[in-house]
């Protein structure tokens, strides 16, 4: 069995969809600019925020980074907090504790912003490290995820990413580890999102059944 889960924050962990978009309305009004007809936090969750205005917008990085600063105004206040963790991830933190499973979070979230919200919920009681973005967006995430294997003193090969999204599959796959995708968060809505992923190892519809798919994996 793995001995080291690296969750992902937003669509994994918790439920954020609330305070980024409201911040992300925010910053679309203070622009002066139409709302999206997309849905808004799966244009804006997952990549970091300057990337999300380059993709939405069309602009370029010195604009977007622009932009992001609007969004991290607001974002950083009252907004930030309107988060919610999802059903069931305590119960399974608890079991990977029982287990034995060391846990860290590898966020694009930046990382003042990941380790104010996820110590306000109880995360940093479980967390053996929570590592985010840096303010310019320049680390990948294969850079945090190899960070966090870093801190944690674990091989790649006994690690595994838990994340709802290509994002996390992606930086996953560049740093060596597995990948268990849930289809609860943002971006992954399937099974099959998941699995054409080529280091998935297993999808899970719910936090418990990340569990039961690294049981079923450590078997295998």
């Amino acid at each position: 069995m793995k001995k080291l889960m690296i969750f992902d924050l937003d669509g994994t962990l918790m439920n954020t969809s609330e305070g980024v978009v409201a911040s992300v309305i925010h910053t679309y009004q203070t622009e002066g600019i139409p709302l999206p007809q997309e849905d808004i936090a799966s244009m804006f969750i997952g990549p970091p925020i300057q990337i999300g205005f380059q993709k939405a917008l069309g602009v370029g990085f010195e604009e977007a980074q622009r932009l992001a600063k609007i969004f991290r105004d607001y974002y950083k206040g009252d907004a930030l907090l309107l988060a919610e963790p999802y059903p069931d991830i305590f119960r399974l933190l608890d079991a990977c504790r029982a287990a034995g499973i060391r846990t860290a979070v590898a966020t694009y979230k930046r990382q003042d912003y990941a380790r104010r919200l996820l110590t306000h919920f109880g995360f940093d009681r479980y967390m053996q490290t929570m590592l985010g973005a840096d303010m310019e967006g320049k680390l990948t995430k294969a850079d945090i995820i190899r960070a966090c294997l870093t801190e944690c003193g674990c091989a790649p090969e006994d690690a595994v990413m838990i994340g709802d999204s290509t994002n996390d599959a992606t930086g996953a796959q560049e740093a060596g580890i597995d990948l268990i995708g849930v289809t609860y968060g943002f971006g992954f809505h399937s099974h099959a999102d998941v699995l054409a992923c080529e280091n998935a190892i297993g999808a899970a519809d719910s936090a418990m059944e990340v569990l039961s798919i690294l049981r079923k994996d450590g078997n295998s």
